[in-house]
């Protein structure tokens, strides 16, 4: 089980990646199979959902707002802006940004995630992406 102040550092820098659309680094942060939202998938799968929100919402950004770390598992608090520039979530681009809390929960083993469950108002994202 990693230390504390070591989750933290090690989650600070999967949201460096995040947030500088390195997707293709995913590897040093998942496990080839990890469980995402309790559905078995892969670190490809996730990288190509990364992928898709990176080139639809070129400005997405993760902003840690709380992290908490305990044993093996973290949980984290976060605020996710942007602004489409091209359809997104079935719904075209308008101008509209967006700002939403997301709740992260997430598994660690042998220094990668395992298990990774996020979650955001899907119905906020969507108002706010209306205008």
């Amino acid at each position: 089980m990693p230390e504390q102040h070591e989750a933290h550092a090690f989650y600070r820098r999967y949201l460096a990646a995040l947030n500088a659309h390195q997707f293709d680094r995913m590897g040093e942060f998942l496990h080839e199979r990890v469980t995402h939202n309790g559905a078995p998938t892969t670190r490809a799968h996730i990288q190509a959902a990364l992928r898709d929100i990176g080139e639809a919402v070129p400005d997405f950004t993760w902003r840690l707002r709380g992290l908490v770390a305990e044993g093996d598992q973290l949980a984290a608090l976060l605020t996710n802006t942007g602004t489409p520039t091209r359809e997104w979530l079935d719904q075209a681009p308008t101008g509209a940004s967006f700002e939403i809390t997301e709740y992260g929960f997430y598994r660690l083993r042998d220094g990668r995630f395992t298990d990774l469950s996020n979650l955001h108002d899907a119905d906020t994202l969507r108002r706010q992406l209306a205008g």
